[in-house]
């Protein structure tokens, strides 16, 4: 019997949180199943995140090779963990079905910060910062949380 051969890149997305990649579940077991040293992976990660505030979580897309080999990118936190943090909570509205439930607020300053920070992605650098922004805010909207000037 022969093993079956990959013969295209593979691409995994994990949100891992910054400075705390290690090679347990859901890390190991991704990149273990596809022949990669998920020790490599953790090492390369958490210097690339050592700059970050430890824990903050952030998405990051693997590609594996069929060699075994692996490169990655990773972008920034996402929108809804920053308002969070803009914020000073834990979590947002969990009231479904409440119209306008609010559970706390973030200047559009916040907002702006959040949108510059967010406009380095790769996949969002062709679009304005006001659109980012304006997503931003519909963001928050859903959350529960008010954007006041």
């Amino acid at each position: 019997m022969s093993k079956a051969v990959q013969k295209t890149n593979v691409l995994l997305k994990l949100l891992v949180p910054a400075g705390g990649a290690t090679p347990q579940p859901p890390i190991g077991p991704a990149l273990g199943a596809r022949g990669v040293k998920s020790i490599d992976f953790c090492k390369e990660f958490n210097a690339r995140t050592a700059k970050l505030v430890k824990g903050t979580p952030v998405p990051c897309i693997i590609t594996v090779r069929p060699d075994r080999t692996f490169s990655f990118d990773t972008t920034s936190p996402p929108t809804s963990y920053l308002l969070l943090k803009a914020a000073g909570l834990e979590k947002g509205s969990s009231t479904p079905g409440v119209k306008n439930p609010k559970v706390g607020t973030v200047s559009v300053k916040h907002v702006y910060e959040i949108a510059k920070m967010k406009h380095k992605d790769t996949r969002l650098q062709e679009l304005s910062l006001e659109a980012i922004a304006k997503s931003i805010v519909g963001s928050a909207k859903s959350m529960g949380i008010a954007v006041v000037p």
